[in-house]
């Protein structure tokens, strides 16, 4: 029988959690007797979830009405869409901009310490390219809080099934993954593939450790080579 939860050790707030990423931190929160409560906030409630997590279907647009979740001591956030699933620019910052730093506000509000962030390869709010500009503004807006420590993954392609998550197959992904696999030795570290069960780890183990804003690239993620 695995150990009982530490009552007196750390509760986090996972949004995203339908996400590859998100699940996997989920899965692995779950599993550690340190932490005391894992709370799940999402559109709707991931399949599958460990027993002991609390989930809670909440409006991203009405935030306000749920701030009883946001009483925590840290908070996971892998929440992000497409421009193509957003169905427009507008609507993709909406999600990837809007939501999560209002998730950060609210979080800080209620005692939240640490804001662990998946944001994507790339971030820049200086790039000509839409996606990477909002994941960077993104980044330079919470880094303005005063959060005791920020720490912000930017993975490259991520590996994972994501058929078990209901989602379907990116064909760049798996065109990705099948470059990689065969040129793997010509890619630099920070770019090529990383599971999401790694970049769960590399941030959850970063918050015993970090103060201010750290930044995590693949290539200090991937787990070590024996």
């Amino acid at each position: 029988m695995p150990p009982s939860p530490d009552p007196s050790g750390r509760s986090v707030l996972v949004v995203g959690a339908t996400g590859l990423v998100g699940a996997e931190t989920v899965r692995q929160l779950a599993a550690d007797d340190s932490v005391a409560r894992v709370v799940v906030a999402a559109r709707r409630i991931p399949a599958g979830l460990p027993a002991r997590v609390e989930s809670h279907v909440v409006d991203f647009d009405r935030l306000h009405e749920h701030e009883a979740l946001f009483a925590v001591d840290q908070i996971f956030c892998a929440l992000g869409t497409t421009i193509k699933q957003a169905g427009s620019q507008a609507a993709f910052r909406k999600v990837d901009f809007e939501y999560a730093l209002n998730i950060a506000r609210l979080g800080l509000k209620h005692g939240a310490r640490h804001f662990l962030l998946v944001s994507a390869l790339g971030a820049n709010p200086e790039s000509s390219i839409f996606y990477n500009r909002v994941k960077g503004e993104l980044e330079d807006a919470l880094a303005q809080l005063p959060l005791e420590a920020l720490v912000i993954a930017r993975p490259s392609l991520l590996v994972g099934d994501r058929t078990v998550l209901g989602q379907p197959e990116r064909r760049g992904e798996r065109i990705g993954l099948a470059v990689s696999n065969l040129l793997g030795f010509l890619i630099p570290e920070n770019l090529k593939p990383i599971t999401a069960s790694s970049v769960a780890r590399a941030l959850l183990s970063r918050v015993p450790l970090a103060k201010g804003r750290e930044l995590l690239l693949s290539g200090a993620m991937q787990p070590a080579r024996t």
